[in-house]
């Protein structure tokens, strides 16, 4: 698989950044080192997705959507559907998800990773994400669309989204507003 050593090295760098998360990185890895292509929807054992934490052009807000199948309120993101180049999926999905143009990835490097469980719906039974982030900046516009994919967007002040009641959006709003303090101290 053309990008497995472009995310195994992004995850080594993650393991050095957050220490404290190795088990979850770990798992991670695992699946990079599956036999089965990890990059599918298909592989129904566990996959990657990648999302983006969509931050404002000043830093204090955050999109997120309402997505529509799961009714709840999270980051834009969605399947690799074969890339395995996630930063690219992360930025895909978050222009598809937002139709804001001029979104920039913040280089190659893991801002977040979540291992989170998605129900059965349909004919597709539950199964494992593997949702790797990324963070992508809104450069000079912030005016969204929304899409048949959510209920509805909405840009939120990353200090509210840290103290949300979902523990994956908190824990990025969290991560965020450190490195926005020693962005601040630099």
């Amino acid at each position: 698989m053309g990008n497995r050593p472009l995310l195994a090295a992004q995850l080594e760098r993650y393991r050095h950044l957050c220490p404290q998360e190795a088990g979850v990185i770990d798992a991670f890895a695992d699946l990079l080192d599956a036999p089965a292509d990890p990059f599918v929807r298909e592989r129904l054992e566990g996959h990657f997705t990648g999302s983006a934490w969509l931050v404002s052009a000043d830093g204090q807000r955050t999109l997120l959507t309402h997505h529509r199948k799961l009714d709840r309120w999270l980051q834009p993101g969605g399947h690799a559907d074969g890339d395995p180049d996630l930063a690219r999926v992360a930025l895909t999905e978050a222009l598809e998800e937002s139709g804001i143009v001029g979104l920039r990835v913040d280089g190659q490097a893991i801002f977040d990773l979540d291992r989170h469980w998605i129900p059965a719906r349909g004919d597709v039974p539950g199964h494992w994400h593997f949702d790797v982030r990324y963070v992508v900046h809104a450069m000079d516009r912030e005016d969204y669309v929304v899409g048949e994919e959510s209920h509805d967007l909405a840009w939120r002040p990353v200090g509210e989204v840290a103290r949300a009641q979902d523990r994956s959006l908190r824990r990025m709003a969290r991560k965020w507003l450190k490195r926005q303090a020693i962005t601040a101290v630099d």
